[in-house]
């Protein structure tokens, strides 16, 4: 188990994270989203041990990664958004050198590479210089080398870069296994992939968290109730006019018109209203072709809850909220985080 408590990072004047906690369980696959700037990387860098957190604590399997990072780090694998590889190694031999780093006792090296070589389907490269390799295998070592030693827990920051479909589709095969026996916290981009793999999500912006539960959670108590697709026949202006007279009707979108036919999203204030929208609507001799309540996907519910400007102190708080695009800070690129060599933040 990974525990995490009112982390924060600052950079000068500049705040990364503001207070974040969350945990992750045991043999949990659980998912880290957020826009560019969030925060995820230097959250991810923090549990890892490659940079010092400004206050709060990380617990790794018991450790503190301050107090015990030996200990603590003994428990991790990562792989960094950037493989940390060096060109001008084997990939044989540079998985040894890391197993060496590492401390894996002299008889179990071969074992451990093979095994971490065969999971990745790297075997056959092993004898290759890694700067001749593309990408997708640059990427496909470094996750190598984050299995090595069986490490309780997994840190993978968007393992799947530069990887091809069929490529995306193994490594997805291979989270969920080791999900059986490992816990892993995994950041992407690509939303299609942490819904095809996490248990549970935490989703950060501007350095607090959002929100943190299962994806069915979050869609069911973020759209289930207040988003309603509507096709009607009418004149336009009419239409539009008795929509946005309707009490509880608070935002009109993706409107597309046909002709005689206009198609919309409104967003309700709460599921009663859907009865106040077909009474208006009837009334005003407006024939309704199509009516029935939405349900957003995690792509949606990401863009819903990052746009928010801020943290909503209940779930119902949140539910409640409507979207805001406005943005109050300076975005904060994740690779900032980094120092000029990370290697300099282990000890």
């Amino acid at each position: 188990m990974v525990e995490i408590k009112n982390l924060t990072k600052n950079y000068g004047h500049n705040a990364a994270l503001r207070g974040i906690s969350f945990e992750i369980e045991d043999n949990e696959i659980l998912g880290f989203l957020g826009p560019n700037g969030a925060g995820k990387s230097t959250t991810m860098n923090i549990i890892a041990g490659y940079l010092p957190s400004t206050s709060g604590t990380v617990v790794v399997n018991g450790f503190d990664i301050t107090e015990q990072a030996k200990e603590a780090k003994q428990c991790i694998g990562y792989l960094p958004e950037i493989p940390p590889v060096y060109p001008d190694m084997r990939v044989e031999e540079y998985l040894r050198f890391c197993a060496g780093i590492k401390g894996i006792k002299r008889p179990d090296v071969k074992k451990e590479v093979e095994s971490a070589m065969e999971k990745l389907h790297i075997t056959d490269m092993r004898r290759r210089l890694i700067r001749n390799l593309s990408k997708g295998y640059k990427q496909r070592v470094g996750f190598a080398q984050a299995l090595l030693g069986s490490p309780k827990i997994l840190i993978l920051d968007e393992p799947t870069v530069g990887l091809d479909p069929a490529q995306v589709a193994e490594v997805r095969a291979l989270i969920k296994e080791l999900g059986e026996k490992h816990s892993i916290i995994f950041s992407s981009h690509i939303l299609s992939e942490i819904s095809a793999v996490c248990d549970r999500v935490v989703i950060i912006t501007k350095g607090e968290i959002r929100a943190i539960d299962t994806i069915e959670n979050l869609e069911k108590s973020l759209t289930a109730s207040t988003l309603l697709n509507l096709t009607v026949d009418g004149e336009e202006a009419t239409v539009m006019r008795i929509l946005k007279d309707i009490r509880g009707v608070e935002e009109i979108s993706d409107v597309e018109i046909s002709g005689n036919r206009i198609s919309c999203k409104l967003t309700l204030k709460e599921e009663g209203v859907r009865n106040a929208v077909m009474t208006s609507l009837v009334a005003n001799n407006c024939n309704i072709v199509a009516m029935n309540m939405a349900k957003l996907d995690l792509e949606q519910v990401f863009l819903r809850l990052t746009k928010q400007s801020e943290k909503p102190s209940t779930l119902e708080d949140l539910v409640n909220e409507t979207p805001d695009s406005s943005s109050d800070g300076d975005d904060h690129d994740d690779l900032d985080d980094m120092p000029d060599n990370p290697y300099d933040a282990v000890e």
